[in-house]
């Protein structure tokens, strides 16, 4: 059998100047282009506010990281979450193959709409059923089997 080797911290950049990442490097070389053009447009009190913004910035791109990942999938991950719906809904209703709306299976009659309000006990039970992949069987369903049977003669 072939043996392979297998590459390890692949999550790690590639230093190109030093400590400075490609990326790094990227983003620092995009900012003095920027500052480069904003001193050739404006005045220079405009450009020291435009360059010490676009400096910062450049910097927290760069250099930040949130959870060990770059700042930039941070930002990502919070416009990906801003935009998606805040609340899910999942429907219990079997959907046939013509697609019916939300609206009409509110306006439907025969689906109820009354919540259930399990007791946290009961909550329990069933959890414990279902880890247990019903060898245990709760504690309701084992007294009803063993009732005491009053008809037997003594």
């Amino acid at each position: 059998m072939q043996q392979f080797t297998v590459p390890q911290f692949i999550d790690v950049e590639d230093k190109i100047i030093g400590p400075i990442t490609t990326r790094q490097f990227l983003i620092l070389l995009a900012e003095t282009i920027v500052a480069a053009i904003s001193y050739s447009l404006f005045d220079f009190s405009l450009f020291i506010t435009i360059f010490v913004t676009s400096l910062f910035t450049a910097f927290v791109f760069a250099f930040v990281k949130v959870n060990g990942r770059p700042f930039h999938l941070f930002v990502l991950n919070i416009c990906q979450t801003l935009s998606r719906a805040p609340l899910r809904v999942w429907l219990l209703v079997a959907l046939p193959d013509s697609m019916i709306l939300p609206d009409e299976i509110k306006k439907s009659e025969n689906i109820p709409t009354k919540k259930v309000n399990l007791q946290a006990s009961r909550l329990d039970q069933l959890s414990l059923i279902v880890d247990t992949s019903g060898q245990y069987r709760g504690e309701d369903l084992i007294k009803k089997e063993i009732k005491p049977n009053n008809n037997v003669r003594k």
